[in-house]
């Protein structure tokens, strides 16, 4: 092997590496974003639970429970009695959240019927578990929007069907005449939650968010 003469290896060692390289990058304005530098640490250390219980991450989907108001769960708890509720028992919940054996209550089960004939069934938690769903969607959604396409709107934010309309008139401009639109009847009925949780796996390593998911 030939060795490398005192100038190249001067050169080398004054090029960053990739961790000295993002680093460097996530100084500039158009680096990696607040909320991604949050996921990379995050799945270096695991510590996506902690994000979940922070004050403004919990603020913020306070107000969004709040927002959407929604009947009650099993326990009977509505909007208005839920924040005395939090007063008194928000500790006790935050510590087993961040010890990992907080259990959701049951799912109320109501049936709506379909304008085209029969009933679907709706799941609706209770306020707290409500609120602690939000939180976790807050802190997973970064972590999974990179991996969508484009070309998804579905329930994602700053997406709308409005815009997915929108798109499928420049793919008629452009010469392509036809839109396929398909249902998968009943497919959160149906899913498979162990391929769903292998997936999920790939991306979470906090144990905790992982064991609360599966529960």
């Amino acid at each position: 092997m030939q060795q490398a003469s005192p100038a190249e290896t001067r050169k080398r060692a004054a090029q960053p590496t990739s961790t000295q390289q993002y680093c460097a990058e996530s100084d500039l304005s158009d680096g990696p974003t607040a909320t991604i530098k949050a996921e990379m640490k995050a799945r270096l250390t695991g510590d996506l639970m902690e994000q979940v219980c922070e004050r403004q991450n919990l603020m913020a989907a306070y107000d969004r429970v709040m927002k959407n108001k929604g009947a009650a769960g099993v326990d009977g708890m509505v909007v208005s009695e839920f924040k005395s509720h939090l007063k008194r028992h928000w500790p006790l919940m935050k510590e087993k959240l961040l010890a990992g054996t907080y259990i959701p209550q049951p799912i109320r089960q109501v049936e709506i019927p379909k304008p085209q004939g029969g009933v679907r069934m709706l799941g609706i938690p209770t306020l707290t578990d409500r609120l602690i769903q939000q939180a976790m969607h807050q802190v997973l959604s970064p972590i999974f929007e990179e991996t969508f396409s484009d070309a998804s709107y579905g329930y994602r934010k700053g997406k709308s069907a409005q815009q997915a309309v929108q798109a499928a008139k420049s793919y008629i401009a452009d010469g392509r005449p036809v839109v396929v639109d398909i249902d998968l009847e009943q497919f959160f009925d149906h899913m498979n939650h162990n391929v769903l949780m292998e997936r999920i796996v790939k991306k979470v390593r906090d144990k905790r968010m992982l064991k609360l998911i599966r529960r």
